[in-house]
């Protein structure tokens, strides 16, 4: 991983899109503290157009589509894309989302991780999903360790599910998508990107984020994803000097920078 300061002028001028993860890539301590929510601001003031590619729930997407300076949001770890068609708040679902008896298997993957991983418990965040199921292992208290969240991992794909672990959860969810396949449909068919590769920078900040970080030859991880990187098969090229919100801030600082010249 190269720093961040190394991105040249010249892939900055290619970048239209700015895709991030969310907690602990924007936030710090489960804070938007004001330097990360003002850098999306500013993203947006200087042409870039902002898309969070996040874990967490459909509720918390309608929120974040209708309240901060971003054109769409991919949630639940690309279960859906909420983005504005016609003024309106649009929701668009991957096509391989079940239909059928999703909630059923998930609460039988919940009742197995919480007997499975003591002190592990359902997410706060859980009654405004609609796709999947989030295991807190590190955000609220007691926190457990990656060794847990690995455990945890490991009873969901055991039931047949897919599983990632992020910095606070491990989440799980029925289906053929990720961040990366939702993220490349919105951009193909809403926003009409046919090599939205060179389009694209993405920020993250744990191994869920690990598909975009190999897709995307611009990708950037912000310092507090060292930790991480040993269990990691696919790193970001680029890296931050500051952690968490702190860290997508320098690096936006650095993009305004080079697409103003």
């Amino acid at each position: 991983m190269r720093p961040i300061s190394e991105l040249t002028a010249e892939e900055i001028k290619e970048i239209r899109y700015v895709l991030h993860d969310i907690d602990d890539t924007i936030t710090d301590e489960g804070k938007l503290r004001p330097e990360a929510y003002q850098a999306l601001w500013d993203l947006q003031d200087a042409g870039f157009q902002v898309i969070p590619v996040t874990g967490r729930p459909a509720g918390w997407c309608d929120l974040i589509l209708r309240q901060w300076p971003v054109i769409g949001v991919v949630g639940e770890n690309g279960a859906f894309a909420d983005y504005w068609k016609g003024g309106h708040p649009t929701r668009f679902f991957h096509p391989s989302v079940p239909k059928e008896r999703l909630s059923d298997r998930l609460s039988e993957i919940r009742d197995a991780c919480l007997s499975g991983v003591p002190g592990c418990r359902v997410a706060a965040d859980q009654p405004y999903r609609v796709c999947d199921l989030a295991i807190d292992f590190a955000e609220d208290e007691p926190k457990l360790s990656l060794e847990d969240a690995g455990r945890i991992k490991a009873i969901c794909e055991s039931m047949g599910a897919v599983a990632k672990v992020s910095s606070i959860h491990v989440n799980t969810w029925f289906g053929d998508y990720d961040k990366l396949s939702m993220a490349l449909l919105f951009l193909k068919e809403i926003l009409g990107e046919e090599e939205p590769e060179k389009r694209v920078i993405f920020f993250g900040d744990s191994p869920n984020d690990e598909p975009m970080f190999a897709h995307f030859p611009l990708s950037v991880g912000v310092a507090n994803l060292a930790p991480f990187a040993p269990t990691m098969a696919h790193l970001p090229g680029y890296i931050t000097s500051e952690r968490g919100g702190r860290g997508f801030a320098e690096a936006a600082a650095l993009l305004i920078q080079g697409k103003r010249g």
